[in-house]
């Protein structure tokens, strides 16, 4: 199923995990969430991760983006190996070179949009790039919302307010963890527009976990995991093509994996 790259792809690596296990718990009760899995996420591209449930895709991405421990193996974001630093160290790194997007929004109710996407880089003591932030906040469509709370906000506003403050300070790649998941069908293509758009138009670099096949038709590639294992990739995917992938591998039947025959969320 492994289609290949489009010539001239980008070869530099964003972020890479190399024989990466993740295991909870010990003997009857052992779990093995990852099983040695070896990934590559490039530069200026976008990539969905899925699989059914419990198979380690939101796991990988947690380990990956530094938000969890792991196990055994190697995880880089760009040359920096983050089994090797402390907990300070960690944490500058996810403020300074990672932005992440959730499916709870995680605005502060007390801030405006614009505060809340200066928000990170407020804390770190660092004023943002305005012409770059004037960019995102143009590509994200918030020009006249910048003055509102969350609360005066829809939930696909408020996730534009997610994505620019993930975008604001030009983080080396962009995690995101289902992050259309809270949404109606037309904000949750928006919001995935606008991903689609930093990538192509910004030079960023996005992960993505998703379930939805339509999400995932967004991204450039797509990376399957089963049973904690990485088991294929798929290049432009469609909706379709990534369907009629889940179906292929064990507890890939669409009507066990949240999807059902339209590639939409059940």
């Amino acid at each position: 199923m492994t289609t290949t790259p489009v010539a001239g792809r980008t070869t530099t690596v964003a972020a890479r995990a190399t024989d990466l296990s993740k295991i909870y718990g010990q003997g009857e009760t052992q779990v093995v969430a990852l099983d040695r899995v070896s990934v590559e996420f490039r530069q200026a591209e976008f990539t969905a991760i899925m699989g059914p449930s419990g198979s380690g895709k939101s796991t990988l991405m947690h380990c990956v983006a530094g938000l969890d421990s792991f196990s055994s193996g190697s995880v880089r974001i760009g040359e920096t190996e983050l089994g090797s630093l402390k907990d300070k160290a960690l944490t500058k790194l996810r403020r300074d070179k990672i932005g992440f997007i959730f499916q709870a929004f995680n605005l502060l109710p007390t801030l405006t949009a614009l505060e809340n996407i200066t928000l990170p880089m407020d804390i770190a003591g660092r004023k943002p790039d305005k012409q770059w932030l004037d960019t995102v906040i143009r590509m994200v469509s918030l020009a006249d919302r910048l003055s509102h709370r969350p609360s005066q906000l829809s939930g696909g506003q408020q996730q534009r307010v997610a994505v620019a403050r993930a975008l604001a300070s030009r983080p080396d790649i962009i995690f995101g963890d289902e992050p259309t998941g809270n949404l109606d069908s037309r904000s949750g293509a928006e919001v995935l527009g606008f991903l689609r758009n930093s990538v192509r138009e910004l030079g960023q670099t996005v992960v993505m976990v998703t379930h939805d096949p339509v999400a995932a038709a967004y991204a450039d590639r797509v990376v399957f995991l089963a049973d904690g294992r990485l088991v294929d990739e798929l290049y432009q995917p469609t909706s379709e093509g990534v369907l009629d992938f889940m179906r292929q591998f064990p507890g890939g039947n669409p009507q066990t994996t949240e999807f059902d025959a339209k590639g939409r969320t059940s």
